[in-house]
Protein backbone atom coordinates (compact mmCIF):
# COMPACT_ATOMS: atom_id res chain seq x y z
CA UNK A 1 0.00 0.00 0.00
CA UNK A 2 1.54 3.29 -1.02
CA UNK A 3 2.20 6.12 1.68
CA UNK A 4 -0.33 8.31 0.93
CA UNK A 5 -3.10 6.07 1.16
CA UNK A 6 -2.10 4.21 4.10
CA UNK A 7 -2.29 7.59 5.64
CA UNK A 8 -5.62 8.34 4.69
CA UNK A 9 -6.86 5.09 6.33
CA UNK A 10 -5.16 5.88 9.67
CA UNK A 11 -5.98 9.41 10.02
CA UNK A 12 -9.63 9.17 9.20
CA UNK A 13 -9.59 6.39 11.47
CA UNK A 14 -8.11 8.79 14.17
CA UNK A 15 -10.44 11.41 13.42
CA UNK A 16 -13.66 8.87 13.80
CA UNK A 17 -12.26 7.63 17.02
CA UNK A 18 -11.43 11.12 18.34
CA UNK A 19 -15.17 11.65 17.55
CA UNK A 20 -16.14 8.71 19.42
CA UNK A 21 -14.02 10.01 22.39
CA UNK A 22 -15.59 13.19 22.50
CA UNK A 23 -19.24 11.89 21.94
CA UNK A 24 -19.10 9.73 24.85
CA UNK A 25 -20.42 12.44 27.08
CA UNK A 26 -23.29 13.31 24.64
CA UNK A 27 -24.77 10.63 23.62
CA UNK A 28 -25.05 6.66 23.15
CA UNK A 29 -25.79 6.21 19.71
CA UNK A 30 -23.39 8.31 18.38
CA UNK A 31 -20.63 6.34 20.24
CA UNK A 32 -21.76 3.33 18.20
CA UNK A 33 -21.95 5.00 14.90
CA UNK A 34 -18.59 6.59 15.59
CA UNK A 35 -16.75 3.12 17.06
CA UNK A 36 -18.71 1.67 13.99
CA UNK A 37 -16.96 3.96 11.06
CA UNK A 38 -13.94 3.55 12.88
CA UNK A 39 -13.98 -0.03 12.67
CA UNK A 40 -15.21 -0.38 9.42
CA UNK A 41 -12.26 2.15 8.35
CA UNK A 42 -9.59 0.19 9.32
CA UNK A 43 -11.30 -2.91 8.42
CA UNK A 44 -11.59 -1.13 4.82
CA UNK A 45 -8.03 -0.82 4.98
CA UNK A 46 -6.69 -4.37 5.83
CA UNK A 47 -9.14 -4.86 2.75
CA UNK A 48 -7.62 -2.66 0.23
CA UNK A 49 -3.88 -3.87 1.59
CA UNK A 50 -4.19 -7.74 0.90
CA UNK A 51 -6.22 -7.01 -2.37
CA UNK A 52 -2.81 -4.73 -3.51
CA UNK A 53 -0.92 -7.23 -2.50
CA UNK A 54 -2.43 -9.95 -4.30
CA UNK A 55 -2.70 -7.52 -7.29
CA UNK A 56 0.82 -7.15 -7.29
CA UNK A 57 2.09 -10.55 -6.94
CA UNK A 58 4.06 -9.81 -3.43
CA UNK A 59 2.42 -12.14 -0.38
Amino acid sequence: MSKPLSLFFSVLAIVFLSAMSISISHSGWLVLLFGTLSLLTIGAGFIVRARLRRRNGTG
